[in-house]
């Protein structure tokens, strides 16, 4: 490596760990006095604007929704709101900065996958169990208690929880219509899904097989582990945690299962299904799909399956899509998690009460819901035989079902489903015979001893870990070692040490076996 190459690498490990610094600085900071405005004060005849931060990109139609919702909520509770999005493309960093930045953010977006215990744990968030009561007494009241219990991180309740029971468990999508014309086998594991993608490049030379894009790590080796190892979620640092043995930590990366992993990503780049530009790829899974570039996914949920079947109904009613969930595979499906969908209050807020009691509007009234779940009634959407229906087209509808990505909110009480997803209740069904209790959502890592290692290691993933995973590099052994060595040069010893300790004490509090 030249001294230019190394200075570059410091200085991207340099500028990782700052970030992180910054972050734990901005967690521990915000305006205003905390305890002050965790009490659940608010001086209601001050008007205020919140701001809402979403994650993924917003409707077309957004701008018309919000003026909606803001009439009502400038009557009801003298404040106006605007919806801000992240969009897709590196959405995990600018979440980072959004939270370590300092600036004023009323209400964002918080799942097990964005990190909520770790960030909880850190302080980004104000405790709610103070403000509820005063701020959104009927919010509180809506949210099982065991809800609540489930997202406490310290004893302390840092997000509102969705309350919709659903499995985001994953499947394989694929073309039906085109596994039919070809005869090409149904997938239903690893075997079957690339004889599925070998017949699809074969008979479909200018489609691709499988729908993929830069978040390599999420769209095949997550995927993988959900189906193939079977474990506990999507593990940080190597760490390997299998759902039947919670209790025996191991380090994945460097063994023989991430080989085969590896070894099959390089199989099927050889073969075409991975285009070679893959980590540049910016079109999200289902566009791919429902545009016609791409004949399958690699694992979606059930939900956002449907809404790929509606939106095809309507632009290519010839189309048929297909779906078979991993869990009948693996043998158990886990319901989500409480801290999977929900909203947190950022300690930058200035104004948390108005922020609670906008968010028991979105959850409680049926007007905020309904505009926010799926726009404008007659514009947006329409009801027949108690059905939702979609207006037009994905193309020319600019709100389509859940267009604002609000699965947070849902209320269980006003959701409009169309009659597509009738097929989704047979999946749910399906798999509430094989659900087995999500025990290890609730487990919050504390990496204050290793921040900086874990900013380091993060750098050496994209640059030796996610060509692997695109399978990029010729030799597979070869890259893996010197994958190893970077990030044992980063620290991955004392970070897979440490984050061991806090699992071990966990379980160990939690009496799981």
């Amino acid at each position: 490596m030249t001294f230019t190459k190394k200075r570059k690498q410091r200085m991207s490990i340099l500028i990782a760990a700052m970030v992180i610094m910054a972050l734990l600085a901005g967690c521990g900071g915000g305006s205003g006095n905390s305890a002050q405005k965790a009490s659940g004060e608010d001086d209601k005849s001050q008007k205020v604007q919140l701001q809402f931060y979403m994650l993924g990109d917003a409707p077309k139609d957004l701008p018309a929704v919000e003026a909606e919702i803001n009439k009502m909520a400038e009557k009801d509770l003298n404040a106006t709101v605007k919806f801000n999005y992240t969009t897709w493309t590196d959405w995990d960093q600018k979440y980072k900065l959004l939270l370590s930045s300092g600036q004023p953010i009323d209400l964002i977006f918080t799942a097990d996958w964005t990190q909520y215990q770790a960030y909880a744990k850190k302080g980004a968030f104000l405790p709610l169990d103070d403000l509820l009561p005063k701020a959104a007494p009927a919010l509180q009241k809506f949210v099982p208690q065991d809800m609540w219990d489930g997202v406490k991180i310290g004893g302390k309740i840092y997000t509102v929880p969705g309350t919709y029971k659903e499995y985001v468990t994953n499947g394989f999508v694929w073309r039906e219509d085109l596994r039919e014309k070809y005869n090409l086998p149904k997938p239903t594991d690893i075997k079957s899904y690339e004889a599925y993608m070998d017949g699809i490049r074969q008979h479909e030379p200018n489609m691709k097989p499988v729908s993929l894009n830069s978040d390599i790590k999420g769209n095949l080796h997550d995927r993988y582990s959900e189906l193939v190892t079977k474990s506990v979620g999507a593990l940080p640092y190597g760490i390997g945690i299998k759902y039947e043995k919670p209790t025996e930590v191991y380090k994945y990366w460097g063994s023989d299962e991430q080989k085969e992993e590896l070894n099959t990503y390089k199989r099927w780049a050889e073969k075409g299904f991975i285009p070679k530009n893959v980590l540049n790829v910016k079109d999200t899974l289902q566009d791919q799909v429902t545009s016609g570039k791409a004949a399958s996914i690699f694992g979606d949920n059930p939900t956002r399956f449907n809404d790929m079947v509606i939106k095809l109904k309507a632009s290519h009613p010839d189309w048929k899509l297909e779906y078979y969930p991993f869990p009948l595979t693996t043998g158990f499906a886990t319901p989500v998690h409480p801290i999977h969908n929900g909203f947190a209050i950022p300690k930058s807020s200035p104004n948390p009460a108005r922020a609670l009691a906008f968010y028991e509007k979105l959850v409680t009234d049926k007007r905020y819901n309904l505009l926010t779940q799926y726009g404008i009634e007659g514009k947006n959407y329409e009801v027949k035989d108690g059905y939702y229906q979609l207006i037009g087209n994905g193309s020319t509808n600019g709100f389509s079902r859940e267009g604002m990505n609000s699965w947070a909110w849902r209320n269980p009480e006003y959701m409009l489903f169309d009659s597509g997803f009738d097929r989704v209740k047979k999946i749910f069904a399906e798999l509430d015979k094989i659900q087995k209790p999500d025990l290890f959502t609730g487990f919050a890592e504390d990496y204050t001893t290793y921040q900086a290692e874990k900013a380091a290691l993060e750098q050496v993933e994209k640059q030796y870990l996610y060509p692997l995973e695109a399978g990029l590099i010729d030799n597979v052994d070869q890259g893996l070692q010197t994958f190893m060595q970077k990030a044992n040069q980063a620290g991955l010893e004392k970070i897979q040490t440490e984050y061991t300790k806090q699992w071990e004490a966990y379980v160990k509090e939690k009496g799981i076996k």
